[in-house]
C-alpha cells in the first residue's frame, strides 16, 4: 500500500492540490480523534477512526489500480462524506443531535452512487462501436445501480442490528400502529391503535417503560433511507440524461462521474 500511496501522492501534488489539501486536513483531524478515543479507552470509536483512515485511501488506490480518473470535486465530496458519516455522525453523534443529518447523507449517497453507475455504462457506450445505448436507458441503469447500492446498505444495517446487537436502523417512537396481529378473529383485518401514550416491555429483570408511544424498531428509518436514496438517484439520473443529450451545455455533470484515464 505504501508504494501506491507514494505514487499517487506525487500525482496529486501536480494535478489535485485542492483535494490533497482536504485529504490531509481530514486525515489529521481523524488521527487526533483516534488518539483522544484511545486515551479515553473507547476502542470502538478508535476502530471507526482507523476505518475512516483506510476508506480515505481507497479512492487513490482505485485510481492507480484501475487507471480511473476521479474528478477533484467528486473526490472532495467522498472525503467529506466519509468524515461526516463516521467521525461526525457516529463518534460525535450528529445522527442523534442534528435533525436530518442521516437523511442528508443518504440522499447524497444516492446521488453519488448514481454517478458511479452512470459512468460505468457511459464509458461502455462511448467506447464501443457496436453498442449505442439511448440516453434514457443509461439514466435508468444509473438509477437502478444507485438503488441497488442503497438496498445492499440497508441489508448490511439489518444484519449488524440483528447479529451484532447494534442500532444502525435507528429506532423511533411512534404514536400509531396498524397490525393484523391484534385482530381477535384472525381474519387478516388490520387493527389501528391511535394516540399511544406509553408502552411497557416486561422482561425477567422487570418492566421497561417507553414513554411517549410505541417503539418502532427500524422500519421507518429503513424506508426513509430508501426514499431519500431514490430522490438522490433520480436527481443525478435526470442530469445524466441531459448530459448525454448535450455534453457541452451540461458539462458540470463531469464533476461527479469517474472517467477512464487516457
Amino acid at each position: 500500500m505504501g508504494k501506491h500511496v507514494k505514487k499517487v501522492r506525487e500525482k496529486y501534488r501536480q494535478t489535485k492540490k485542492t483535494s490533497l489539501l482536504v485529504y490531509l486536513i481530514l486525515r489529521v483531524l481523524v488521527i487526533i480523534c483516534m488518539v483522544l478515543e484511545i486515551l479515553r479507552g473507547d476502542l470502538h470509536n478508535a476502530f471507526l477512526c482507523l476505518l475512516s483512515l483506510i476508506l480515505f485511501v481507497i479512492p487513490v488506490l482505485i485510481e492507480d489500480k484501475f487507471k480511473i480518473g476521479i474528478p477533484s470535486v467528486l473526490e472532495i465530496i467522498i472525503y467529506l462524506f466519509i468524515f461526516s458519516a463516521e467521525i461526525l455522525g457516529e463518534i460525535n453523534n450528529f445522527y442523534g443531535n442534528i435533525p436530518y443529518w442521516d437523511t442528508i447523507l443518504h440522499t447524497l449517497n444516492g446521488f453519488l452512487a448514481a454517478g458511479v453507475g452512470f459512468s460505468l455504462i457511459d464509458l461502455l457506450n462511448e467506447n464501443s462501436k457496436n453498442i449505442k445505448l439511448s440516453p434514457v436507458f443509461v439514466a435508468i441503469v444509473a438509477f437502478c445501480f444507485s438503488m441497488t447500492i442503497g438496498v445492499l446498505w440497508e441489508f448490511f444495517e439489518y444484519g449488524a442490528d440483528k447479529y451484532l446487537n447494534l442500532d444502525m436502523q435507528k429506532d423511533r417512537i411512534v404514536t400509531k400502529i396498524s397490525t393484523v396481529e391484534l385482530d381477535p378473529k384472525k381474519d387478516n383485518n388490520a387493527i389501528v391503535i391511535n394516540d399511544i401514550k406509553e408502552t411497557q416491555i416486561i422482561t425477567k429483570d422487570g418492566p421497561i417503560i417507553i414513554d411517549g408511544g410505541y417503539l418502532d424498531i427500524g422500519i421507518n428509518d429503513t424506508m426513509k433511507d430508501l426514499i431519500v436514496n431514490f430522490i438522490g438517484a433520480i436527481c443525478f439520473s435526470f442530469f445524466g440524461y441531459l448530459y448525454i443529450e448535450n455534453r457541452k451545455k451540461y458539462k458540470f455533470v463531469t464533476n461527479f462521474i469517474p472517467v477512464k484515464n487516457t
